[in-house]
C-alpha cells in the first residue's frame, strides 16, 4: 500500500513530501489512519545522524495516535474505530530474554518505528509523519477515552520515557527534582505530582518559572546562579535529568539524599563524567532509563489518563515541519509539536 509521507532523503535535507510502502495487513496485523504524530527532539538528532545510526530515506514519527482501519485476521484486541497509539517500536524477536521478562524496549533485535528494519531485517521503518502505518496488534496501544489526540500523542515517547523512574522513585513523602522543564520535563513534572511528590524544577532559564509553578511544581531553581545547586546539597530522593547539554553530574549528585538516585533519561551530546566521591559518599546511584515494555507504556497511558495529564501542544500542518524542526534547535517551543496529519490528504 502507498502511503503520504513527509521525510528526509538524505542526512540533514529538508523534510519534503514524499511516497512510501507500507505492507499488506496480515493476519497479526493493525492498520491505523494516523490522526496526530508528536515531534521529538530525536527526530531531528537522526535525520541530521546526530547519533551515527542512519537509513535514508527516513520518515520520522514515534509519538503516533489515530483510528483503526482494518484488522487482520488472527487480532482479537483491537476493532475498526478503536483510538489506539504507537510509540518507539513497532517489534521486538518475542524471544529473548528482555522480551519474556515484557522489556521488549530492551531487546537487542527490536524493531524501531523509524530509522530501523522490520523483523526481516531487510525493510525499512517508516515512522508517523505519514497518514497511516501498519503494526503488528502486539506493538499498539489502546489510548484511553478522555484526552484530547494531539495533546495525548508526545505521551508515546515524553510519557513512557519519564514515567519508569517515577513509578520507581517518586511518590508520597518523596522530594523529587526534575532537571529541564522542555517535551520530556514538563510532562515529568506533571507525573510527579500525581504521584505524590514535592517537585522542584531545575532549569538554566529563569523565565521558565512562571511555567513550572503552573504545572504544578512546588519550586524553582535557576542555574543561571552558580551558587543554585550548592544551596540544596541533599535534598532529593530523585533528581530526573532530561536536559541534552550541560549536565553538572556531581552538583546534581550532592543535591541527593543518602541512597538517592540520579535518573538520566535524556542523551547528552557530550560525554558525562563525575567524581566517584560525590557518589560513594551518600550511597547515591546513576541509573538510565529508555522507555519502557508495552505493558508498562500501558500503564502510563491509563495513568496519566486518570490524573488528567497530557502534553502542552502546539498543533502544526506538516507543511510546517521544517520551522517547527528549527524552533526546536532553538528550544523555541513549549513543550512538543504536534503534527495534524489530516494535512497530508486523503491516501
Amino acid at each position: 500500500m502507498q502511503a503520504r509521507a513527509y521525510g528526509a532523503l538524505e542526512s540533514k535535507a529538508p523534510i519534503t513530501p514524499m511516497t512510501i510502502e507500507r505492507r499488506e495487513v496480515g493476519p497479526r496485523d493493525v492498520l491505523i489512519d494516523i490522526a496526530a504524530c508528536g515531534v521529538c527532539h530525536s527526530d531531528i538528532h537522526q535525520a541530521e545522524s546526530d547519533w551515527g545510526m542512519d537509513i535514508f530515506p527516513m520518515v520520522p514519527g514515534h509519538e503516533i495516535v489515530g483510528t483503526v482501519r482494518e484488522v487482520g485476521a488472527e487480532v482479537t484486541t483491537f476493532g475498526i474505530g478503536d483510538r489506539v497509539g504507537v510509540g518507539c517500536y513497532v517489534a521486538s524477536c518475542g524471544e529473548c530474554d528482555m522480551c519474556d521478562r515484557g522489556h521488549h524496549n530492551h531487546c537487542p533485535d527490536w524493531s524501531t518505528t523509524y530509522n530501523g528494519y522490520e523483523q526481516d531485517r531487510a525493510t525499512p521503518t517508516y515512522g508517523g509523519y505519514s497518514d497511516h502505518i501498519v503494526v503488528d496488534a502486539d506493538y499498539v496501544l489502546r489510548i484511553p477515552d478522555g484526552p484530547d489526540t494531539f495533546a495525548v500523542a508526545p505521551l508515546l515517547c515524553a510519557g513512557i520515557t519519564v514515567y519508569p523512574p517515577l513509578k520507581d522513585f517518586a511518590g508520597p513523602g518523596k522530594e523529587v527534582a526534575v532537571v529541564g522543564l522542555g517535551g520530556l520535563g514538563h510532562v515529568g513534572v506533571r507525573i510527579a505530582k500525581a504521584m505524590g511528590s514535592r517537585v522542584t524544577v531545575i532549569s538554566h532559564s529563569p523565565s521558565k518559572e512562571a511555567d513550572a509553578l503552573r504545572l504544578g511544581a512546588d519550586a524553582f531553581v535557576a542555574t543561571s546562579d552558580p551558587k543554585a545547586l550548592k544551596a540544596l546539597r541533599d535534598s532529593f530522593d530523585l533528581v530526573l535529568c532530561t536536559a541534552s547539554s550541560g549536565v553538572d553530574v556531581d552538583g546534581y549528585l550532592k543535591t541527593l539524599r543518602t541512597h538517592g538516585t540520579l535518573a538520566i533519561v535524556g542523551i547528552p551530546v557530550e560525554d558525562l563524567t563525575f567524581n566517584a566521591g560525590n557518589l560513594i559518599g551518600g550511597a547515591r546511584s546513576i541509573k538510565g532509563y529508555m522507555l519502557d515494555g508495552i505493558d508498562g507504556t500501558q500503564e502510563m497511558l491509563d495513568f496519566c489518563a486518570e490524573h488528567g495529564i497530557v502534553a502542552d501542544v502546539e498543533v502544526i500542518p506538516a507543511s510546517q515541519i521544517n520551522e517547527a524542526w528549527q524552533r526546536v534547535k532553538d528550544s523555541d517551543v513549549r513543550y512538543r509539536f504536534v503534527i495534524d496529519t489530516s494535512s497530508l490528504g486523503a491516501s
